[in-house]
């Protein structure tokens, strides 16, 4: 009986906490408080001269037009690319056969969420222990998502509007597969 009414959790308190996840739920990407990224200035469409010279360095990046928009889907590719150079079985591209066009809903951006799944079939192939593993790609992940949020919106709608160009798209797409190869190789201590 003492335990039972230690552990409630009283609907005051549960009204009081689920109001303020909706708030920040709801005016947290409106306001801007969950992203560093401000949409005011539009995306470009071409690599910068550095940027060029990132890409050249990355055999992912390089290799990344060769599934893009050719019946692989954003994260299909940025995860085919992943599987090859980790000498992974390739039919493993589907498990992100679900998350390209941002989950199908224009949502997440596929080549955010491809990224982060090569990450984690990286992790698997790294010799550590597990634990040791998981906390190389949650770190992997970490820098990931940060230098995303630094150059792109997390959410395709965002990034290509109805009706515009998908060149958008081959940037961010080249420059995630060089950034995911180099944590790859940071994550394998090479």
């Amino acid at each position: 009986m003492e335990l039972e009414k230690k552990n409630r959790f009283d609907r005051r308190d549960f009204m009081f906490s689920a109001s303020g996840i909706l708030a920040a739920a709801c005016f947290g990407s409106r306001t801007g408080l969950y992203t560093p990224f401000v949409q005011k200035k539009e995306l470009a469409l071409e690599l910068s001269e550095e940027e060029s010279k990132t890409v050249e360095r990355s055999s992912m990046a390089k290799e990344f037009m060769n599934y893009f928009g050719k019946g692989y889907s954003c994260a299909e590719s940025i995860l085919m690319v992943s599987l090859r150079h980790l000498d992974l079985p390739e039919d493993s591209v589907w498990a992100a056969s679900g998350f390209g066009g941002g989950i199908g809903k224009r949502d997440l951006c596929g080549l955010l969420t491809g990224g982060v799944m090569g990450l984690g079939f990286a992790s698997g192939t790294i010799q550590e222990e597990r634990s040791e593993a998981k906390r190389l790609c949650s770190v992997a992940v970490d820098k990931y998502w940060k230098r995303w949020q630094s150059q792109a919106p997390l959410k395709c709608q965002d990034i290509r509007p109805p009706g515009t160009s998908s060149k958008v798209c081959v940037r961010l797409g080249k420059l995630a597969a060089a950034e995911a190869e180099l944590l790859i190789e940071e994550m394998r201590g090479q």
